[in-house]
């Protein structure tokens, strides 16, 4: 505008302009992945890695470390077990077993941890690493990784089946790591781009029932090498569902999905109704099998 003597005048925008502009340009563009990306891995060759890193950490290992008590009765060494007894479900599974298909996951692997009571724990090390070795070779002949396998009550595919595990061994290893005074690993960036695709893609079904009023827009926004940015429907598709936005390092969201971070422990900016975030976050932490 013109003020005296013809000069022009400055005029201070609007307080919440660049908010608005912000929100205009997360609402327009698409979800993706972040640049510079990650190069894809099969689920395949994410469980092998998550497989490999866990025997490494188990090698790390003295005999008083693999005594220290890890998660709910059991030592390092008994966890190792359960783990054993999980690789011996999913081969189950595998095979059309129907009773594994509705097993319970802790009662059904207890026997495989208690075996290991009084053993060596290289054995039961080698133990867990052969039954591991032998579900590795039977995914990668399995061919058809869209294939339903029902274990534990979840008829999930295949290659959905081994994201879990993947995800299930990174948990547990840095179960183990706490116990043992080691640092916390980090998955590779490949491995944690399926992790985080699995959690985005189940939350939905984790916020069922989980007190979410209404429809939610999820705008998921996971930094880090292995994150991304996905649309997730609370609450089912809608028009008329009310956004919101998350946005949270990569790995802090899959602790959390593993029940081993609240969401106070991450650093979140969020945009939305607070409390109905706050029932979104909360559903997932459910999504941990232990």
């Amino acid at each position: 505008m013109s003020g005296l003597g013809g000069r022009e005048q400055a005029v201070a925008p609007p307080p919440d302009l660049r908010a608005r502009i912000l929100d205009a340009s997360r609402r327009d563009r698409a979800p993706g992945r972040p640049a510079p990306d990650v190069p894809d891995i099969s689920p395949v060759e994410g469980f092998n890695r998550s497989r490999h890193a866990f025997f490494v950490t188990l090698s790390e290992l003295d005999n008083e470390q693999w005594r220290r008590p890890v998660l709910r009765d059991l030592a390092v060494q008994g966890l190792v077990g359960h783990l054993t007894g999980v690789e011996e479900d999913m081969q189950r599974g595998l095979d059309g077993d129907p009773e594994v298909a509705q097993a319970d996951h802790v009662t059904s692997t207890q026997p495989a941890a208690l075996r290991q009571a009084g053993r060596p724990p290289a054995e039961t090390q080698a133990e867990w690493g052969q039954a591991a070795q032998q579900t590795l070779a039977r995914v990668r002949d399995a061919g058809d990784l869209d294939a339903v396998v029902p274990v534990y009550g979840l008829p999930l595919p295949l290659g959905m089946w081994l994201v879990v595990r993947a995800f299930e061994l990174w948990t547990h290893e840095n179960d183990i790591r706490r116990a043992a005074g080691l640092p916390a690993s980090v998955p590779a960036p490949a491995t944690l781009r399926l992790m985080t695709d699995l959690v985005a893609g189940v939350l939905p079904l984790a916020t069922a029932g989980a007190g979410v009023e209404g429809a939610i827009s999820l705008r998921l926004v996971l930094t880090g090498p292995g994150g991304g940015t996905w649309d997730v429907p609370v609450g089912g598709p809608d028009p008329d569902a009310l956004p919101m936005r998350i946005v949270t390092d990569a790995v802090g969201f899959c602790r959390l999905a593993a029940n081993r971070a609240a969401p106070a422990d991450l650093d979140l900016d969020l945009t939305g109704d607070p409390g109905q975030a706050a029932l979104v976050l909360a559903a997932a932490t459910t999504l941990g099998l232990d």
